[in-house]
């Protein structure tokens, strides 16, 4: 019987990112309506993180806004991984914090973070045309900096940004260079307040995706449907899971709402999957 795995995420520093990633609503540049706010209070993270191991989550990732890390922020999210790893067991930790130096990433290592997510997004064709404050290169080389330490490297990208099909068999094998030890596809999701307005991919063409990804990633890579699930494959699950998916995030995204965990489970115990209940089993 296939396996499902479970990952939850924790937005714990919200809305407070000066980058103008066309399809972020954490930039204050597009002023969206979102819940913004500094550091969340390490208990209620570690709260959070116990909420969501009860909820059957393998993996929990620890989400701040930003381009990247500075000396405040690493310190923050190493306090809030060694909180909780201090109270709850067989948890894989995982940080997304932006760019990172290896310095900032063997810190985070030392102190309990497993793997780190920092996602490509598109081509490095397109990613000028998304984004202007920062490039594409740099976030490549925290990704190759990722691996340089030793952590487990979550990479991946969102589709339906305007790009173009050869923007995305460029992404695919850009993120297939790394040799990450997993990858979450996103689907863009649109806000009014953002600059891409639509988003120009259905099922079909998410599908294909989910199959091309597996198949460059190969059989050991850990394949995430994240930001966009409910709105492309509700009710299409079992196809999204036939295509090459094998985990996917419960509850709510950074800024917006998931399905609530217990309906996942029920969803993925009527067709007929486990939730994964340990990494050491993939």
């Amino acid at each position: 019987m296939k396996q499902i795995f479970l990952c939850a995420i924790n937005n714990i520093l919200s809305g407070t990112c000066q980058e103008d990633c066309k399809f972020c609503t954490q930039s204050v540049r597009y002023h969206a309506d979102i819940e913004r706010y500094t550091y969340k209070e390490i208990s209620q993270i570690v709260e959070e993180a116990k909420l969501a191991k009860a909820n059957g989550a393998l993996g929990y990732c620890l989400v701040t806004a930003g381009k990247g890390l500075d000396d405040k922020k690493v310190d923050f999210v190493a306090k809030a991984a060694k909180a909780i790893k201090l109270e709850i067991k067989d948890l894989n930790l995982i940080a997304c914090n932006g760019t990172a130096t290896i310095e900032q990433l063997k810190y985070l290592k030392e102190n309990g973070l497993d793997s780190y997510n920092h996602n490509l997004e598109t081509s490095q064709r397109y990613y000028a045309k998304i984004c202007q404050t920062h490039t594409w290169d740099e976030r490549y080389t925290t990704c190759e900096n990722v691996k340089s330490v030793g952590m487990a490297l979550c990479s991946g990208g969102i589709f339906g940004m305007g790009e173009t099909q050869l923007d995305r068999d460029d992404l695919l094998n850009a993120i297939a260079s790394l040799n990450p030890e997993s990858t979450p596809l996103n689907f863009y999701h649109p806000n009014p307040a953002l600059p891409i307005k639509t988003r120009n991919i259905e099922l079909e063409e998410s599908l294909t995706i989910i199959s091309k990804a597996r198949s460059l990633l190969g059989d050991k890579t850990l394949l995430m449907v994240a930001g966009g699930r409910e709105l492309l494959f509700t009710g299409k699950e079992k196809e999204m899971f036939s295509a090459g998916a094998n985990a996917i995030v419960i509850g709510n995204y950074l800024t917006t709402e998931g399905t609530e965990p217990n309906k996942d489970k029920n969803m993925l115990k009527a067709l007929g999957y486990k939730v994964a209940t340990s990494c050491d089993t993939y």
